[in-house]
């Protein structure tokens, strides 16, 4: 799979995409990761590539010309331009990405981007979730982790990402490991029982209860 990044700031990415799975995957070739910099079309010496907005206001706004001219190169991949009003995150997505060949992750900065820019060049906007960062490259590193996970191969066991949160509407239960009894707190007793049936309709009720208070927007009642 080949993943294009759209910044102003590739240094950004050197430790996350060094580290773990993602850093795996890159050197493995299961992932390329090329990175594209509007500023290499910016404006005049300075290679300015934002102006004030019209109609004035705080901030500045990425201008069209520069990022045109470096997406239109990319017109064959799913363009996602990240920005505080697109769609939320999820793991829905994530999968898509997954299975697509080739995916281009556009990381806006300042005020916003020339929405002319958005309406002719970028396919689709997202969110990491409500609230406001400095620019673009938190959410694609995530999506980059995110989607570099589900691809075959780059995970361990296959089956830890098909049962997890979210894969059937509902958050992961609780899940425990070595030794049974740590501090005086101990692991519930149906998990040492080797009944597998009680063990099953246990995590299922987990499931439900934990989505119910955590998470009551994701369960339909």
């Amino acid at each position: 799979m080949r993943i294009s990044v759209v910044t102003l700031f590739e240094e950004y990415f050197d430790s996350p995409l060094q580290v773990s799975l993602v850093g795996k995957a890159i050197g493995n070739g299961q992932i390329t990761i090329d990175f594209h910099n509007p500023r290499d079309h910016g404006k005049g010496v300075h290679k300015q590539v934002d102006d004030a907005p019209f109609g004035g206001g705080a901030g500045m706004v990425m201008m069209p010309e520069p990022l045109a001219r470096t997406l239109e190169p990319l017109a064959s991949s799913h363009r996602v331009m990240f920005t505080p009003t697109g769609s939320p995150l999820s793991q829905a997505a994530l999968d898509r990405f997954a299975g697509m060949n080739h995916l281009t992750l556009i990381c806006g900065r300042y005020e916003g981007v020339d929405q002319r820019v958005i309406d002719h060049f970028v396919d689709e906007e997202i969110s990491l979730g409500d609230y406001v960062l400095l620019g673009g490259e938190v959410a694609a590193a995530a999506v980059i982790e995110g989607v570099a996970r589900l691809l075959p191969g780059v995970v361990g066991n296959p089956a830890s990402t098909e049962s997890e949160s979210f894969r059937d509407g509902l958050l992961e239960e609780p899940v425990y490991t070595r030794p049974s009894e740590f501090r005086g707190w101990s692991v519930p007793e149906v998990l040492l029982s080797g009944d597998h049936g009680r063990i099953a309709a246990w995590r299922a009720e987990q499931r439900r209860l934990r989505t119910l208070e955590r998470r009551p927007d994701l369960v339909d009642e």
